[in-house]
């Protein structure tokens, strides 16, 4: 199923994205796409149910209708390091030999298609096309990687927007440059785990003002998605509604030659990811 929320900040409404490409209310069902309906079975299969019934979910006049992020009340987002062979390449970094892991705040995520603030001062706003899982079982010192895969209740694109200077350039961890307002662009849909039977086959896309950047596939992690839920399990729980932001492919702006090409106000970028939908923000200054 594709799962979404629609609706003003604050104000979503769940719904669904049928086969025909018709959106679909799911308030008469649900009150919220979240981490409670990604861990009850039963619920899921009513909404299979009434998705297969013709008629029995009322359409949505899609038109002018902002989408929000699929996830609703999301406890915590995790992100991973130099996870793509390529992009650690072109940053001339080794492949790391255990994941690298750090926290994005639960408020910097918003809509797709959200308006993006460059921070005030920043000169390296960077960006970063990712698969985004998300958990649909809470995991606790999973024993294996397809214990990992088991526990993920879905999948969708995030844009994790990062400043550069931020992150590495002033000192400490690289939360600085990670958790700015507006970072983490996440949708538009929540895939289920049962539409995408090979995480590890999904090809990864961004653009800026309409000119290719990213063009990677997932089969380039060097953590695949089984095995990154397992090793986060062993440090932390994990609990239905977290997100996973497992890495980004080749082609950031960090990567490029001289002049690098950083985002400015005006830039438009949309990212891509086969089977989960397209994303697209304009960035603005904060």
């Amino acid at each position: 199923m594709k799962l979404l929320r629609v609706g003003p900040v604050g104000s979503e409404r769940p719904a669904l994205l049928d086969q025909d490409g018709t959106l679909r209310d799911l308030s008469g069902l649900i009150t919220d796409v979240d981490g409670a309906l990604l861990a009850d079975d039963s619920v899921l299969s009513r909404i299979r149910d009434a998705a297969a019934a013709p008629g029995e979910l009322p359409a949505l006049d899609a038109e002018g209708l902002r989408v929000g992020s699929p996830i609703g009340r999301i406890g915590k987002v995790v992100g991973i390091g130099l996870n793509y062979f390529g992009h650690a390449a072109e940053i001339g970094a080794e492949p790391p030999a255990e994941p690298i892991l750090f926290l994005k705040a639960a408020d910097t995520v918003v809509g797709p298609d959200d308006t993006v603030l460059i921070p005030r001062g920043s000169v390296k706003t960077d960006w970063e096309a990712e698969l985004g899982v998300v958990i649909g079982a809470t995991a606790r010192y999973l024993a294996s990687a397809e214990e990992g895969l088991a526990h993920v209740g879905g999948y969708t694109v995030v844009n994790d927007v990062s400043e550069r200077e931020f992150q590495i350039e002033r000192g400490g961890t690289w939360d600085k440059g990670k958790n700015c307002e507006t970072f983490t662009p996440l949708g538009p849909w929540l895939v289920t785990a049962d539409e995408v039977p090979d995480p590890q086959a999904l090809g990864v896309r961004l653009w800026v003002n309409g000119e290719l950047k990213q063009d990677g596939s997932t089969s380039d992690q060097i953590f695949p998605v089984g095995e990154v839920v397992r090793y986060l399990s062993q440090f932390m729980t994990l609990y239905p509604g977290d997100v996973i932001v497992t890495g980004t492919p080749a082609g950031v702006a960090m990567g490029q030659p001289e002049p690098k090409p950083y985002l400015r106000a005006g830039d438009v970028v949309e990212v891509e990811i086969d089977g989960l939908g397209r994303q697209r923000q304009e960035f603005k200054g904060a």
